[in-house]
């Protein structure tokens, strides 16, 4: 069996008992990228030599008796709104095609602290602004169990890579759904961390108050082992909550008796698939059996949740990417007279058409004497969706829903109705506005595409919703499935 098809915990496993070694590990990833991405298009950039130069390092390090952390000579992607040192770093857009940055962001320094190795950097939605990845500006990505559909968005790079076997982890980004969306489209396990565990020093803001760096992969234990590694205080990060986390794979366990799981009936109502429905309802009685009491609750406000969320983000948005003007770095017009002229044609060559739509969103809502009228109107239906879930863990340990209204769309089909594109977000958003931590994992198909199950937790409950997902995964004995691509 090629080695790129083992999950990321295995080969940690088979690294520390000198099963295999990291160059062979990552030759099987990179000939894995030869082979599909062609037909996926996970890559923005392939870091084909940095990987192996840093496989060999771990192999060294191995062979004198090094004691080595669990990531040591695992392959990982990472989004490409994250920087990494002397590697491009782009959005996916024009404004960065050839922007390189001076220094790593938190999340990379502390996976060079575990010795991993780097394939590349992933395909993205333009400044992660969409729910297809069909607003890169270097190409489409397409879903590994069904190359006509999209693999979600915005960190749909790094879902493919994942469930194409192109590499055995991958870093998204999530504002509103990034990581869950994608993970769920392309049946593999994402993790949205809630806001203030992981830093974001480095991630190149889209909404700052809401945006999040979480892991993926292909099983609930990789996940939690990636988790671990990125999570904590950062004193670049002004936002990092000061806390003691533990090791998350450490305690994973299959023990949820008693544990009560909450069914809001907002999530299971129109404009949700009867398959969706059916797929994450199955999944419940499947923890009803192993001693989970199921309990139907009520979010309210969360028919107003993805109204809320777009006001905030593109506000945020607005004031985040006013930076990226042709002064200091990115992309500059070649042809303007004068500086105010330079400025316009620049955002406007720079920019796609969906960040645009934002930023002009954004600068609406802020506006003189439209602020009150939606702006602040948001951030009040912010606090109310807050107390709203915490009533909620007032009855319940976790909350399940359906990560998606149905399963991946075709590529174009929602591309020329943007309130359609952005329905996608509707079972996710309300996770961001709250600060709070979701996971998706897989629970089922729908003509043979994936389907994804959301369990929502309380604010640094990861290791619960772990758990939860853990026991369901070993009651159907994995999610590690590659699809075959042709």
């Amino acid at each position: 069996m090629e080695l790129f098809r083992y999950t990321a915990t295995e080969i940690s496993d088979m690294l520390k008992n000198k099963e295999c070694s990291s160059v062979e590990v990552t030759k099987s990833v990179l000939d894995r990228i030869d082979e599909v991405e062609d037909k996926v298009g996970s890559f923005v950039t392939v870091t084909k030599e940095l990987a192996l130069e840093k496989a060999r390092e771990v192999d060294e390090k191995i062979a004198k008796g090094e004691s080595l952390s669990n990531l040591a000579g695992i392959p990982i992607a990472i989004k490409d709104n994250i920087c990494t040192k002397g590697v491009k770093t782009t959005c996916s857009s024009k404004m960065l095609e050839n922007f390189v940055p001076p220094y790593n962001a938190t999340v990379i320094e502390k996976l060079n602290n575990c010795d991993y190795v780097p394939v590349g950097k992933l395909n993205m939605d333009e400044f992660a602004m969409g729910s297809s990845t069909e607003t890169s500006y270097f190409k489409k990505t397409k879903n590994p169990h069904n190359l006509d559909c999209v693999p979600g968005g915005s960190s749909g790079g790094s879902a493919s890579s994942v469930s194409a076997g192109e590499t055995m982890l991958s870093l998204g980004s999530d504002t509103g759904g990034s990581i869950r969306l994608p993970a769920s489209y392309c049946g593999v396990v994402g993790l949205k961390p809630t806001y203030s565990s992981v830093s974001r020093y480095g991630l190149i803001a889209f909404a700052s108050s809401l945006d999040q760096i979480g892991p993926i992969g292909r099983s609930v234990s990789d996940v939690a082992m990636l988790y671990s590694a990125i999570c904590g205080r950062d004193n670049l990060d002004a936002t990092s909550a000061i806390r003691e986390y533990p090791d998350f794979r450490a305690n994973l366990n299959t023990d949820i008796k008693g544990k009560v799981i909450g069914l809001p009936k907002e999530y299971f109502g129109k404009g949700v698939s009867d398959n969706v429905k059916e797929a994450v309802l199955n999944l419940s009685k499947e923890l009803e059996k192993q001693g989970a009491i199921l309990k139907e609750i009520s979010l309210p406000s969360t028919d107003y949740a993805l109204n809320a969320y777009y006001i905030i983000s593109s506000a945020e948005a607005s004031s985040n990417l006013a930076r990226f003007d042709g002064v200091k770095y990115g992309y500059r017009a070649s042809d303007y007279n004068g500086l105010v002229d330079m400025y316009e044609k620049t955002r406007s060559e720079g920019f796609g058409d969906e960040v645009k739509r934002r930023i002009l969103l954004g600068t609406f809502v802020l506006s003189s004497g439209y602020y009150d009228a939606y702006y602040k109107k948001a951030k009040l239906l912010q606090q109310k969706i807050s107390a709203e879930f915490n009533d909620a863990f007032d009855a319940c340990d976790v909350i399940l829903t359906p990560t998606a209204p149905d399963v991946a769309f075709k590529i174009g089909e929602n591309t020329n109705d943007p309130l359609k594109m952005y329905a996608s977000d509707i079972c996710t958003t309300t996770v961001n506005i709250a600060g709070l931590p979701a996971l998706s994992i897989p629970c089922g198909y729908d003509n043979n595409l994936p389907i994804g199950a959301q369990l929502i937790g309380r604010k640094f409950g990861e290791q619960t919703l772990l758990n939860t997902a853990f026991a369901y995964e070993s009651l159907v004995g994995g999610f590690n499935k590659i699809p075959d691509i042709k």
